[in-house]
Protein backbone atom coordinates (compact mmCIF):
# COMPACT_ATOMS: atom_id res chain seq x y z
CA UNK A 1 0.00 0.00 0.00
CA UNK A 2 3.05 2.37 0.53
CA UNK A 3 4.01 2.13 -3.18
CA UNK A 4 0.65 2.81 -4.22
CA UNK A 5 -0.11 6.18 -2.26
CA UNK A 6 3.76 7.30 -2.97
CA UNK A 7 3.89 6.18 -6.53
CA UNK A 8 0.56 6.44 -8.01
CA UNK A 9 -1.59 9.56 -9.01
CA UNK A 10 -4.42 8.87 -7.77
CA UNK A 11 -7.35 10.77 -8.84
CA UNK A 12 -10.15 10.74 -6.59
CA UNK A 13 -13.25 10.75 -8.53
CA UNK A 14 -15.94 11.25 -5.21
CA UNK A 15 -14.24 14.33 -4.44
CA UNK A 16 -15.25 16.06 -7.76
CA UNK A 17 -18.57 14.54 -7.97
CA UNK A 18 -19.58 16.06 -4.24
CA UNK A 19 -17.95 19.22 -4.84
CA UNK A 20 -20.82 18.86 -7.99
CA UNK A 21 -23.54 17.96 -6.22
CA UNK A 22 -22.27 21.00 -3.03
CA UNK A 23 -22.67 23.91 -5.61
CA UNK A 24 -26.10 22.18 -7.21
CA UNK A 25 -28.03 21.99 -3.48
CA UNK A 26 -26.44 25.71 -3.11
CA UNK A 27 -28.19 26.47 -6.43
CA UNK A 28 -31.31 24.64 -4.85
CA UNK A 29 -31.04 26.77 -1.96
CA UNK A 30 -31.22 30.08 -3.36
CA UNK A 31 -34.16 29.47 -5.87
CA UNK A 32 -37.16 31.24 -3.67
CA UNK A 33 -40.59 30.23 -5.21
CA UNK A 34 -43.40 31.47 -2.46
CA UNK A 35 -43.02 34.84 -2.92
CA UNK A 36 -43.85 35.07 0.43
CA UNK A 37 -47.25 33.47 0.28
CA UNK A 38 -48.05 29.78 1.48
CA UNK A 39 -47.05 26.92 -0.55
CA UNK A 40 -48.89 23.49 -1.03
CA UNK A 41 -47.44 21.04 1.80
CA UNK A 42 -45.44 19.23 -0.32
CA UNK A 43 -43.51 21.85 -1.92
CA UNK A 44 -43.27 23.10 1.63
CA UNK A 45 -41.74 20.53 2.33
CA UNK A 46 -39.19 20.35 -0.48
CA UNK A 47 -38.06 23.65 0.33
CA UNK A 48 -37.64 23.24 4.20
CA UNK A 49 -34.66 20.64 3.03
CA UNK A 50 -33.51 23.57 0.96
CA UNK A 51 -32.25 25.43 4.36
CA UNK A 52 -29.06 23.75 5.12
CA UNK A 53 -27.03 25.94 2.31
CA UNK A 54 -24.09 26.33 4.38
CA UNK A 55 -23.42 23.07 4.82
CA UNK A 56 -22.36 22.89 1.41
CA UNK A 57 -19.75 26.07 1.90
CA UNK A 58 -18.45 23.62 4.70
CA UNK A 59 -17.71 20.95 2.49
CA UNK A 60 -15.93 23.32 0.01
CA UNK A 61 -13.85 24.75 2.75
CA UNK A 62 -12.53 21.20 4.52
CA UNK A 63 -12.09 20.48 0.11
CA UNK A 64 -9.94 23.10 -0.44
CA UNK A 65 -8.24 22.57 2.94
CA UNK A 66 -7.55 19.21 1.77
CA UNK A 67 -6.84 19.33 -1.59
CA UNK A 68 -4.07 21.90 -0.89
CA UNK A 69 -2.49 19.98 2.36
CA UNK A 70 -2.61 16.90 0.24
CA UNK A 71 -0.23 18.79 -2.54
CA UNK A 72 2.22 19.49 0.50
CA UNK A 73 1.93 15.60 2.01
CA UNK A 74 2.13 13.97 -1.36
CA UNK A 75 5.44 16.31 -2.29
CA UNK A 76 7.25 15.31 0.66
CA UNK A 77 8.71 18.25 1.10
CA UNK A 78 6.56 19.75 3.54
CA UNK A 79 6.28 23.09 1.69
CA UNK A 80 4.20 24.54 -1.41
CA UNK A 81 5.40 23.77 -4.31
CA UNK A 82 7.43 26.66 -6.10
CA UNK A 83 7.31 28.69 -2.80
CA UNK A 84 5.08 31.50 -1.63
CA UNK A 85 4.90 33.48 -4.50
CA UNK A 86 4.44 30.63 -7.29
CA UNK A 87 1.79 29.19 -4.81
CA UNK A 88 0.06 32.72 -4.92
CA UNK A 89 0.09 32.84 -8.42
CA UNK A 90 -1.29 29.36 -8.92
CA UNK A 91 -4.17 30.31 -6.80
CA UNK A 92 -4.82 33.76 -8.49
CA UNK A 93 -4.39 32.63 -11.66
CA UNK A 94 -7.17 29.23 -10.70
CA UNK A 95 -9.69 31.59 -9.04
CA UNK A 96 -9.50 35.16 -9.69
CA UNK A 97 -10.59 35.20 -13.78
CA UNK A 98 -14.06 33.43 -13.01
CA UNK A 99 -14.90 35.43 -9.87
CA UNK A 100 -13.74 39.07 -11.94
CA UNK A 101 -15.34 38.11 -14.96
CA UNK A 102 -18.87 37.57 -12.94
CA UNK A 103 -18.21 40.96 -11.28
CA UNK A 104 -18.16 42.45 -14.88
CA UNK A 105 -21.57 40.36 -15.57
CA UNK A 106 -23.11 41.50 -12.88
CA UNK A 107 -22.41 45.64 -13.44
CA UNK A 108 -23.83 44.72 -16.96
CA UNK A 109 -26.89 43.36 -16.05
CA UNK A 110 -27.11 45.55 -13.06
CA UNK A 111 -26.50 48.62 -15.94
CA UNK A 112 -29.33 47.42 -17.87
CA UNK A 113 -31.79 47.04 -15.54
CA UNK A 114 -31.24 50.55 -14.27
CA UNK A 115 -31.25 51.84 -17.35
CA UNK A 116 -34.42 50.03 -18.24
CA UNK A 117 -36.09 51.40 -14.83
CA UNK A 118 -35.02 55.16 -16.35
CA UNK A 119 -36.24 55.02 -19.35
CA UNK A 120 -39.05 52.26 -19.64
CA UNK A 121 -42.21 51.17 -17.78
CA UNK A 122 -40.02 48.49 -16.35
CA UNK A 123 -39.29 47.74 -12.36
CA UNK A 124 -37.25 44.99 -10.89
CA UNK A 125 -39.72 43.93 -8.40
CA UNK A 126 -38.58 42.54 -5.10
CA UNK A 127 -39.18 39.31 -4.13
CA UNK A 128 -39.74 38.13 -0.14
CA UNK A 129 -36.71 36.23 0.83
CA UNK A 130 -34.82 36.06 -2.54
CA UNK A 131 -31.07 37.23 -2.28
CA UNK A 132 -29.38 35.98 -5.09
CA UNK A 133 -28.61 39.07 -7.15
CA UNK A 134 -29.19 42.86 -6.84
CA UNK A 135 -28.86 45.69 -8.96
CA UNK A 136 -28.84 48.31 -5.95
CA UNK A 137 -25.24 48.19 -5.00
CA UNK A 138 -23.20 50.91 -4.19
CA UNK A 139 -19.64 51.96 -6.02
CA UNK A 140 -18.10 51.20 -2.35
CA UNK A 141 -19.80 47.90 -2.88
CA UNK A 142 -18.13 47.02 -5.57
CA UNK A 143 -14.99 48.29 -4.27
CA UNK A 144 -14.95 45.63 -1.37
CA UNK A 145 -15.69 43.11 -4.06
CA UNK A 146 -13.18 43.82 -6.26
CA UNK A 147 -10.30 43.69 -3.02
CA UNK A 148 -11.74 40.20 -2.06
CA UNK A 149 -12.88 41.58 1.44
CA UNK A 150 -16.98 41.58 0.81
CA UNK A 151 -17.27 39.61 3.61
CA UNK A 152 -16.27 41.43 6.59
CA UNK A 153 -19.75 43.11 6.66
CA UNK A 154 -23.09 41.65 6.00
CA UNK A 155 -24.00 44.45 4.24
CA UNK A 156 -21.53 44.63 1.83
CA UNK A 157 -21.29 40.73 1.66
CA UNK A 158 -25.27 40.87 0.71
CA UNK A 159 -24.95 43.16 -1.70
CA UNK A 160 -24.84 42.58 -5.54
CA UNK A 161 -24.14 38.36 -5.96
CA UNK A 162 -24.43 36.90 -2.50
CA UNK A 163 -22.94 33.92 -2.68
CA UNK A 164 -19.75 35.68 -3.52
CA UNK A 165 -18.90 36.07 -0.01
CA UNK A 166 -17.68 33.07 0.61
CA UNK A 167 -14.86 33.35 -2.43
CA UNK A 168 -13.30 36.02 -0.37
CA UNK A 169 -13.48 34.02 2.48
CA UNK A 170 -11.61 31.10 0.66
CA UNK A 171 -9.02 33.71 -0.72
CA UNK A 172 -8.29 35.03 2.46
CA UNK A 173 -7.69 31.34 4.17
CA UNK A 174 -5.36 30.98 0.97
CA UNK A 175 -2.66 32.99 2.45
CA UNK A 176 -3.22 31.89 6.20
CA UNK A 177 -2.21 28.01 4.78
CA UNK A 178 1.23 28.95 3.95
CA UNK A 179 1.92 31.50 6.06
CA UNK A 180 0.63 30.32 9.19
CA UNK A 181 -0.78 27.13 9.32
CA UNK A 182 1.43 25.24 7.73
CA UNK A 183 4.79 26.49 10.08
CA UNK A 184 2.37 25.20 12.77
CA UNK A 185 1.97 22.32 11.11
CA UNK A 186 5.91 21.33 10.40
CA UNK A 187 6.75 22.54 13.89
CA UNK A 188 4.00 20.80 16.18
CA UNK A 189 2.40 18.74 14.11
CA UNK A 190 -1.22 17.50 12.96
CA UNK A 191 -3.15 17.81 16.08
CA UNK A 192 -1.82 21.08 17.25
CA UNK A 193 -2.57 22.90 13.72
CA UNK A 194 -5.97 22.14 13.73
CA UNK A 195 -6.52 23.32 16.98
CA UNK A 196 -5.07 26.28 17.02
CA UNK A 197 -6.34 27.22 13.87
CA UNK A 198 -9.89 26.33 15.30
CA UNK A 199 -9.10 28.72 18.23
CA UNK A 200 -7.51 31.63 16.51
CA UNK A 201 -10.88 31.33 13.88
CA UNK A 202 -13.04 31.96 17.31
CA UNK A 203 -10.76 34.82 18.79
CA UNK A 204 -12.80 37.39 16.97
CA UNK A 205 -16.22 36.45 17.75
CA UNK A 206 -15.45 36.29 21.54
CA UNK A 207 -12.47 38.52 22.04
CA UNK A 208 -13.05 40.98 19.70
CA UNK A 209 -16.66 41.39 20.17
CA UNK A 210 -17.82 39.49 16.80
CA UNK A 211 -15.20 41.29 14.58
CA UNK A 212 -16.28 40.29 10.53
CA UNK A 213 -18.31 37.70 12.12
CA UNK A 214 -20.29 37.67 8.58
CA UNK A 215 -16.71 36.20 7.22
CA UNK A 216 -17.31 33.34 9.11
CA UNK A 217 -13.79 33.15 10.89
CA UNK A 218 -14.16 30.19 12.53
CA UNK A 219 -14.05 28.65 9.10
CA UNK A 220 -9.74 28.34 9.55
CA UNK A 221 -10.37 25.55 11.79
CA UNK A 222 -12.77 23.96 9.06
CA UNK A 223 -10.13 24.29 6.60
CA UNK A 224 -7.23 23.05 8.88
CA UNK A 225 -9.70 20.29 9.51
CA UNK A 226 -9.54 19.63 5.98
CA UNK A 227 -5.82 19.57 6.15
CA UNK A 228 -5.82 17.09 9.02
CA UNK A 229 -7.97 14.81 7.01
CA UNK A 230 -5.53 15.03 4.08
CA UNK A 231 -2.31 13.89 6.07
CA UNK A 232 -4.37 11.29 7.75
CA UNK A 233 -5.50 9.67 4.44
CA UNK A 234 -1.75 9.68 2.75
CA UNK A 235 0.82 10.12 5.36
CA UNK A 236 3.34 7.55 5.73
CA UNK A 237 4.34 8.11 8.96
CA UNK A 238 4.12 4.87 10.92
CA UNK A 239 1.79 6.65 14.14
CA UNK A 240 -0.97 7.97 11.69
CA UNK A 241 -0.90 5.07 9.64
CA UNK A 242 -1.96 2.82 12.42
CA UNK A 243 -4.57 6.15 13.45
CA UNK A 244 -5.78 5.59 9.78
CA UNK A 245 -6.47 2.00 9.65
CA UNK A 246 -7.99 1.55 13.24
CA UNK A 247 -10.54 3.91 13.60
CA UNK A 248 -14.23 3.18 11.78
CA UNK A 249 -14.24 6.67 9.98
CA UNK A 250 -17.53 5.81 8.15
CA UNK A 251 -19.57 5.39 11.34
CA UNK A 252 -17.64 8.37 12.95
CA UNK A 253 -18.75 10.42 10.11
CA UNK A 254 -22.53 9.40 10.35
CA UNK A 255 -22.06 10.36 14.37
CA UNK A 256 -20.66 13.50 13.48
CA UNK A 257 -23.48 14.40 11.50
CA UNK A 258 -25.59 13.84 13.78
CA UNK A 259 -24.59 15.45 16.18
CA UNK A 260 -24.06 18.59 14.22
CA UNK A 261 -27.88 18.40 12.65
CA UNK A 262 -28.74 18.15 16.13
CA UNK A 263 -26.44 21.36 17.48
CA UNK A 264 -27.91 23.17 14.30
CA UNK A 265 -31.38 23.02 15.80
CA UNK A 266 -32.36 26.73 15.94
CA UNK A 267 -34.05 25.54 19.07
CA UNK A 268 -30.78 24.86 21.13
CA UNK A 269 -29.52 28.19 20.41
CA UNK A 270 -26.36 27.27 19.85
CA UNK A 271 -23.99 29.77 17.78
CA UNK A 272 -23.52 28.09 14.25
CA UNK A 273 -19.82 27.72 14.45
CA UNK A 274 -20.31 24.52 16.60
CA UNK A 275 -22.63 22.77 13.96
CA UNK A 276 -20.40 23.56 11.29
CA UNK A 277 -17.20 22.07 13.10
CA UNK A 278 -18.90 19.65 13.57
CA UNK A 279 -19.98 18.96 10.07
CA UNK A 280 -16.44 19.59 9.16
CA UNK A 281 -15.11 16.29 11.14
CA UNK A 282 -18.00 14.52 9.66
CA UNK A 283 -16.57 15.70 6.00
CA UNK A 284 -13.41 14.97 6.67
CA UNK A 285 -13.95 10.98 8.40
CA UNK A 286 -16.26 10.88 5.10
CA UNK A 287 -12.62 11.74 2.75
CA UNK A 288 -10.37 9.52 5.12
CA UNK A 289 -12.93 6.72 4.91
CA UNK A 290 -13.61 6.85 1.33
CA UNK A 291 -10.11 7.72 0.20
CA UNK A 292 -9.09 4.61 2.13
CA UNK A 293 -11.46 2.53 0.12
CA UNK A 294 -9.92 4.22 -3.14
CA UNK A 295 -6.51 3.37 -2.19
CA UNK A 296 -7.35 -0.68 -1.27
CA UNK A 297 -8.96 -0.52 -4.75
CA UNK A 298 -12.33 -0.90 -3.11
CA UNK A 299 -15.73 0.22 -4.31
CA UNK A 300 -17.18 2.77 -2.43
CA UNK A 301 -20.53 1.74 -0.43
CA UNK A 302 -23.62 1.90 -2.66
CA UNK A 303 -25.40 5.12 -1.11
CA UNK A 304 -22.13 6.77 -1.80
CA UNK A 305 -21.47 5.84 -4.98
CA UNK A 306 -23.48 8.64 -6.37
CA UNK A 307 -20.48 10.98 -5.24
CA UNK A 308 -18.85 9.06 -8.23
CA UNK A 309 -22.00 9.34 -10.67
CA UNK A 310 -20.84 10.19 -13.99
CA UNK A 311 -22.95 12.92 -14.11
CA UNK A 312 -21.95 14.27 -10.48
CA UNK A 313 -18.56 13.99 -11.64
CA UNK A 314 -19.19 16.26 -14.50
CA UNK A 315 -21.14 18.67 -12.81
CA UNK A 316 -18.30 19.44 -10.00
CA UNK A 317 -15.91 20.07 -13.46
CA UNK A 318 -17.50 23.62 -13.62
CA UNK A 319 -19.13 23.60 -10.30
CA UNK A 320 -17.18 26.92 -9.61
CA UNK A 321 -18.80 28.70 -12.56
CA UNK A 322 -22.10 27.41 -10.97
CA UNK A 323 -21.55 28.63 -7.75
CA UNK A 324 -20.48 32.00 -9.04
CA UNK A 325 -23.17 32.53 -11.62
CA UNK A 326 -26.34 31.16 -10.42
CA UNK A 327 -27.41 34.17 -9.06
CA UNK A 328 -27.94 36.29 -11.48
CA UNK A 329 -29.18 33.67 -13.63
CA UNK A 330 -31.99 33.10 -10.93
CA UNK A 331 -32.83 36.57 -10.39
CA UNK A 332 -33.22 36.74 -14.18
CA UNK A 333 -35.50 33.68 -14.30
CA UNK A 334 -37.92 34.76 -11.39
CA UNK A 335 -38.29 38.24 -12.78
CA UNK A 336 -39.12 36.58 -16.14
CA UNK A 337 -41.96 34.07 -14.88
CA UNK A 338 -43.34 37.25 -12.72
CA UNK A 339 -44.34 39.35 -15.74
CA UNK A 340 -46.25 36.23 -16.83
CA UNK A 341 -48.91 36.37 -13.78
CA UNK A 342 -48.83 32.55 -13.26
CA UNK A 343 -50.54 31.09 -10.47
CA UNK A 344 -48.00 30.50 -7.26
CA UNK A 345 -47.79 26.77 -7.42
CA UNK A 346 -46.81 26.05 -11.27
CA UNK A 347 -44.45 29.62 -10.88
CA UNK A 348 -42.73 27.56 -8.11
CA UNK A 349 -42.33 24.53 -10.17
CA UNK A 350 -41.76 26.24 -13.32
CA UNK A 351 -39.29 28.26 -11.57
CA UNK A 352 -37.01 25.01 -10.32
CA UNK A 353 -37.46 23.10 -13.55
CA UNK A 354 -36.22 26.57 -15.55
CA UNK A 355 -34.05 28.15 -12.73
CA UNK A 356 -31.83 25.00 -12.31
CA UNK A 357 -31.59 24.42 -16.24
CA UNK A 358 -30.90 27.83 -17.03
CA UNK A 359 -28.39 27.94 -14.24
CA UNK A 360 -26.34 24.80 -15.31
CA UNK A 361 -26.34 25.96 -18.90
CA UNK A 362 -24.78 29.23 -18.34
CA UNK A 363 -22.40 28.36 -15.73
CA UNK A 364 -21.25 25.80 -18.25
CA UNK A 365 -20.88 28.28 -21.30
CA UNK A 366 -19.04 30.58 -18.93
CA UNK A 367 -16.72 27.86 -17.54
CA UNK A 368 -15.71 27.39 -21.49
CA UNK A 369 -14.81 30.85 -21.77
CA UNK A 370 -13.38 32.25 -18.31
CA UNK A 371 -13.00 29.29 -16.19
CA UNK A 372 -11.33 26.57 -18.01
CA UNK A 373 -9.01 28.41 -20.69
CA UNK A 374 -6.99 29.12 -16.42
CA UNK A 375 -6.81 25.89 -15.29
CA UNK A 376 -3.91 23.28 -15.08
CA UNK A 377 -3.15 21.38 -18.08
CA UNK A 378 -4.43 18.20 -16.00
CA UNK A 379 -7.26 19.82 -14.53
CA UNK A 380 -8.42 21.26 -18.70
CA UNK A 381 -8.17 17.29 -19.60
CA UNK A 382 -11.24 16.81 -17.20
CA UNK A 383 -13.91 17.54 -19.91
CA UNK A 384 -17.30 17.09 -19.20
CA UNK A 385 -18.56 15.24 -22.08
CA UNK A 386 -15.89 12.64 -21.09
CA UNK A 387 -17.17 12.38 -17.70
CA UNK A 388 -20.44 11.57 -18.89
CA UNK A 389 -19.39 9.36 -21.91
Amino acid sequence: MTEIIKNKKLHLHYLDGLRGLAALYVLFVHIEPSMGEELPFWLNLFQLMMRYGRISVVIFIVLSGYGLMLSVVRSQSNYVSGGFIGYIKRRSWRILPAYYATIILCIILATGIRLLENFTTFQWEYIPGSHPFSPYFSFSDLVYHLLLINNINSDISGSINPPLWTVATEWQLYFFFPLLLLPIWRRFGLLTVAISACLIGLIPLYLLNGLFESASPWFLGVFAIGMAAAEIGFSQKPKLITFRNSLPWDKLAIAFTVVAFLTEWRRLGLHIWISEYLFGMATACLFIYCTKLVIDGKKLPRILQVFEHPLAIALGTFSYSLYLTHGPVLALVSRFLLSLHIPLTKYAVVLYVLGVAASLIFAYLFYLVFERPFMSSFLKRRKVKDAVI
